[in-house]
């Protein structure tokens, strides 16, 4: 089955997380990606958080299926020599090392404009190139903290919190593919390649903008009636942690299950929304409240939130997340059961939609990983195992026009 990325060489010029996310990506859509690495080394994930001794890590494994490895010392000029000529014949180039690191190693945006003006330069920083802090290096919980995510997360008698979810990550890297696949459709226009680049302090924001929205609307009335803090609590000037409040005006809570004092994740997620108030009431018992004018409206009700968190809590007693929540998605009632990783990995739903997927790795054996997240009517992404690392190497010379000879003598002077 031909797919809509077809034809496009992409070098992956990155490591950790976010590069890889946006190169992974653009491979399963597709596109050639050859990942470039540093001879006996490679990427750094392929041995942190080892789960078997010697064998490539499932951090690696998860970022980097259906790509090509070649192993490139680019500090050589006879592997700057091999990088131009993979320059010339790609479409795309993803870096994302410290800033003028490309700059340093001679390839800068000019001189790679170039060598292929129709390329596509892609590049992930931890902030903008005016940023103050564009000299610090960094990971994803810097990434939370810098995009304003970590001051709004969490309780409000608790510190900041980041979010197990890889928002400065894996975010950027997706951010990045939706600007690289853009850059190619108007190189269809133009016939240009162009600069793309993301910060991983600005796509975090990006995720956060509904805090940005709230700060403007607390420093114009001084409070914020969807927070818990809301009426008998207290604002400062800036968006405060609300713990599991849910946002947009649509109260939510998390809220114990049966088996909750033995199982950590016996909880499910419960919203409170406005038109469904009356369907909520019925569901839980509580007819009365439907008219009760202490109860009959948001402004009503925001007072007496976990009074009636309460009384949810003790409609659930006897009922496990999942028979919760069957009940009710009857009456319309926006929930959901708090899912463990363990029950994700097993969830055949997931499975049988691509979402999580058993990848057969020739080392490691069989392993899981995400599959796409989009889906397409057209096409469903074939998940392929991650490269060992140089597996691609004698290819992609032969591929480039060198003989085994010259390939021999490369390899003896560790340029691959």
């Amino acid at each position: 089955m031909s797919l809509p990325l077809e034809g496009i060489k992409v070098i992956d010029f990155t490591g950790v997380q976010a590069g890889p996310a946006c190169t992974q990506l653009l491979a399963w859509f597709g596109a050639d990606v050859l990942k470039v690495e540093r001879p006996g080394v490679g990427d750094i994930t392929r041995r942190q958080l080892r789960d078997i001794p010697d064998v490539d890590a499932l951090y690696f494994t998860m970022l980097n299926s259906n790509k090509k490895s070649l192993e490139l010392n680019t500090k050589s000029p006879e592997g700057r020599e091999i990088l131009e000529k993979l320059i010339r014949s790609a479409d795309v180039l993803v870096e994302n090392f410290a800033p003028g690191a490309m700059d340093r190693m001679g390839f800068s945006w000019e001189r790679i404009q170039e060598l292929n003006p129709r390329l596509i330069f892609g590049s992930v920083k931890g902030f903008g190139e005016n940023s103050p802090y564009a000299d610090l290096k960094v990971y994803e919980n810097v990434a939370q903290c810098a995009g304003g995510a970590a001051s709004t997360t969490g309780f409000w008698d608790g510190p900041p919190t980041v979010s197990g979810a890889a928002l400065g990550d894996s975010n950027s890297g997706m951010h990045l593919a939706i600007g690289i696949l853009t850059a190619l459709i108007d190189r269809m226009k133009t016939g240009k390649g162009q600069k793309v680049t993301v910060s991983m302090q600005d796509c975090v924001l990006n995720l956060a903008r509904v805090k940005l929205r709230d700060q403007q609307r607390l420093e114009r009335v001084g409070y914020l009636e969807e927070y818990p803090q809301y009426p008998n609590g207290t604002f400062s000037d800036v968006v405060p942690r609300g713990g599991n409040a849910g946002g947009g005006g649509q109260p939510g809570w998390v809220l114990k299950c049966k088996g909750w004092e033995t199982d950590d994740n016996a909880y499910i997620y419960f919203t409170i929304q406005e038109q469904a108030w009356a369907a909520t009431c019925k569901a839980i018992g509580k007819p009365e409240w439907i008219d009760d004018p202490d109860y009959a409206t948001p402004r009503a009700r925001q007072s007496h939130i976990f009074e009636i968190f309460a009384d949810i809590e003790k409609w659930l007693a006897d009922k496990t997340k999942f028979e919760a929540v069957d009940i009710l998605r009857k009456f319309d009632i926006p929930c959901a059961p708090v899912l463990t990783m363990k029950e994700i990995a097993y969830d055949p739903a997931l499975r049988e939609s691509g979402t999580v997927v058993e990848v057969q790795h020739k080392v490691r054996g069989p392993y899981l990983t995400v599959g796409s997240p989009i889906k397409f009517s057209g096409f469903k992404p074939t998940i392929l195992e991650s490269p060992l690392l140089g597996e691609h190497t004698d290819e992609v010379l032969t591929e480039l026009g060198y003989s085994a000879d010259e390939i021999a003598k490369l390899r003896a002077a560790r340029v691959v």
